[in-house]
């Protein structure tokens, strides 16, 4: 597809106005969400699955206060890895977004109910990109069904 972009003068005399293509705000746009997607697929892998895959002391220390104990942790710890390498793969990241952001819920309540609010805000935070991520990446799902299916018959 060509782009075009057009000179268009104002009548206030503030100077021109380039007005864009909505090609080019599409694509502004997708790479916007892309690197949303990659930011917190990072987030999720490093700051917030390792700690928890390798015992950390600060993750250890919060799930045995929470009576979970080191299986907890380590769940948690793989759900949110393979969240983040699944907002990485185009067919995966609306449902991962929402898997993500059903995690954060779980989090936020135990952050209220547990630890008397300390941190609730964190999870809240996640949950907008996790929401945004998931309501535009909604049309990439569609296609999992087919591809499951189309798995099953090979």
């Amino acid at each position: 597809m060509f782009e075009t972009t057009a000179t268009v003068t104002s009548g206030s005399g503030s100077g021109p106005v380039i007005a864009e293509s909505p090609t080019a705000r599409g694509r502004r746009a997708r790479l916007a969400l892309r690197g949303l997607q990659v930011l917190l697929a990072l987030f999720y892998a490093f700051a917030s699955a390792l700690p928890k895959l390798i015992a950390h002391p600060s993750a250890a220390e919060g799930f045995n206060e929470m009576g979970w104990g080191s299986a907890g942790m380590y769940s948690i710890g793989a759900l949110e890895l393979a969240g983040a390498v699944a907002l990485l793969i185009p067919v995966l990241s609306s449902v991962a977004a929402v898997s993500l952001g059903a995690l954060m819920v779980g989090a936020f309540i135990t952050q209220i109910t547990v630890f008397g609010g300390e941190n609730a805000a964190t999870p809240v935070i996640l949950i907008l990109p996790l929401a945004l991520i998931a309501w535009a990446r909604r049309r990439d799902a569609a296609e999992l069904p087919r591809l499951i299916f189309c798995l099953r018959r090979s």
